[in-house]
């Protein structure tokens, strides 16, 4: 049997979080990529647990039959690397994964040094396509 995430919407302003991220850079980089995901998925942005900025919602069902509501994406600045969160995965956009620029992937996570590295029109696009797969489809990589 799955347990239910840790990780839920809160009632802690977002600006609030990142008035406190450091360095001054990453602090830059995550106010940039919350107008881009607030554009893009069309969704404002609410916390989840004390690190994660979500926009939207999808209902995700797993084998064992339960659901959980989960964000459609979202970002983190953290220390090391901003985390972009890329519900749909990567699979099926090798193309527009070719011209992104400087980054690396986990199963749903897009690892950006910085924003620079990366074309901006490019990040959109994969946003924007994967907040609308995962709000239609409601689900996300391995589900």
């Amino acid at each position: 049997m799955s347990k239910a995430p840790k990780t839920r919407p809160t009632g802690q302003a977002v600006t609030d979080f990142l008035d406190g991220v450091e360095p001054a850079k990453r602090k830059e980089d995550g106010y940039r990529l919350l107008e881009i995901m607030t554009e893009e998925t069309g969704d404002e942005a609410t916390m989840w647990g004390p690190s994660i900025i979500g926009f939207g919602t999808y209902t995700q069902t797993y084998a064992d039959g339960h659901t959980d509501d989960w964000l459609a994406a979202g970002f983190s600045p953290r220390k090391a690397k901003l985390s972009v969160y890329i519900m749909a995965g990567f699979e099926g956009h090798e193309a527009l994964m070719a011209k992104l620029g400087k980054y690396k992937t986990g199963k749903s996570c897009l690892y950006i040094n910085k924003l620079e590295d990366v074309d901006e029109s490019v990040l959109r696009e994969i946003i924007r396509k994967s907040s609308a797969e995962v709000k239609a489809k409601g689900r996300g990589p391995g589900s």
